[in-house]
């Protein structure tokens, strides 16, 4: 897409050309700001493509400051409230892109991501912003008019700019930590950074025992602390994964333990109580097979070592069983890591940067936004919203 352009100066420079970046772009261009963004991959939006299976989990209807992680909780309130779930939603439909509401308020294409791509790359376009991809960076520092980037296609130079080169998950797709160097190059504390709504691991021996259940899933309420969230669990061949897992995994560190209840809307004991009663000959594999996949419950019923008929079996008998099933205490021996990881928790410290902007306090004229800055949402389309939200005040403000 660079054509016969040359490197040169432009008002502002975006690093990164994913949904942050492009966002920032889009609304430095449509302020009449001369605008290039500039990216090693040979595609924008790369994170876009693969999010939601393909379809994309643009964002969500509930999002607000209580669905982020941060050191601290209130940095991400000025930019969710000047562009909300509505402001982009209003865009998508504006491009006649069809969406639907899955579970939880999370909103997805009907047909595929690449929708939501073209609409940014339109966006951009009709903005005047230039796009220079397969374009890598070399050395940044800052120069009588602002700041000079050495890259493979030249030097660029911009009064602004804007780093928007994410975090360091899922790596084979470009990921580093460039955002972390350039902050700590300039002076910029940054917050330490871990995998997030990522599946955990198990050790080698309670991986041996639930071999079993691997590709199995069931409703849950997965809890840390204080913490805790339902939706589903999956028994994976490495451990534990799952919307449910993801969600806790941003809580979790290691050493600690995780509460595991299966099926939590239903009384298990109750479920189990009645059957004894109703028919007392059926074995207690059967009667847990009416709620759960059957090799759940029987792995349940073995490991408990829980054998004959219901008749045969106490009330406190079952109600071990009961609670082997939703009151399991587990502890991880870690997760998968950032080759998994949909984010990266931690990054640029938020005291460093300006709530209503974005720019860094000490440096004017740099601004972080996006997965690369120490704002960290919840599964279900809320990282979206935080990179268009952190996108658009820091294209307001460049």
């Amino acid at each position: 897409m660079k054509g016969s352009r040359v490197a040169g100066r432009y008002d502002v420079i975006v690093l990164g050309a994913g949904a942050a970046g492009m966002m920032c772009a889009i609304r430095a261009g449509q302020r009449g700001r001369s605008v290039a963004v500039l990216d090693h991959a040979a595609a924008p939006g790369d994170k876009i493509r693969i999010s939601g299976g393909g379809r994309c989990n643009f964002t969500n209807i509930h999002a607000g400051p209580k669905n982020f992680l941060s050191a601290n909780p209130h940095f991400a309130k000025s930019a969710l409230a000047r562009f909300t779930p509505q402001d982009f939603l209003a865009m998508v439909e504006r491009h006649g892109i069809a969406w639907h509401e899955k579970t939880l308020g999370q909103l997805f294409c009907d047909s595929s991501a690449k929708d939501i791509i073209r609409m940014l790359t339109d966006e951009m376009r009709a903005a005047g912003a230039e796009l220079w991809l397969r374009t890598d960076i070399g050395g940044i520092e800052q120069s009588a008019g602002g700041f000079r980037i050495q890259t493979s296609e030249g030097a660029f130079e911009a009064s602004s700019l804007v780093i928007a080169t994410g975090g360091k998950s899922i790596p084979k797709m470009g990921a580093t930590g460039f955002a972390y160097r350039i902050a700590e190059q300039f002076g910029l504390p940054v917050v330490e950074t871990r995998p997030g709504l990522v599946p955990l691991t198990l050790d080698p021996q309670l991986l041996q025992r639930l071999a079993p259940l691997s590709g199995i899933a069931a409703p849950a309420e997965i809890r840390h602390g204080k913490t805790a969230f339902r939706e589903a669990l999956l028994f994976t061949h490495r451990g534990l994964s799952g919307p449910a897992i993801l969600q806790i995994s941003s809580h979790w560190r290691e050493g600690d333990d995780i509460t595991v209840v299966i099926e939590p809307d239903i009384d298990v004991f109750g479920l189990l109580r009645n059957a004894k009663q109703a028919n007392g000959r059926q074995s207690a594999q059967t009667a847990l097979a009416e709620i759960l996949p059957k090799r759940l419950a029987q792995h349940f019923v073995e490991n408990e070592g829980v054998a004959g008929n219901m008749a045969d079996q106490s009330d406190k008998r079952l109600q071990q069983l009961a609670s082997a099933i939703q009151s399991w205490s587990v502890k991880p021996s870690g997760s998968e890591g950032y080759r998994t990881a949909e984010v990266t928790l931690g990054g640029i410290d938020t005291g460093s940067l300006d709530s209503r902007t974005m720019q860094a306090k000490t440096v004017p004229g740099l601004f972080f936004i996006g997965e690369c800055v120490d704002v960290t949402g919840w599964l279900g389309g809320y990282n979206f919203q935080w990179a268009w939200a952190s996108g658009h005040v820091a294209g307001e403000a460049v």
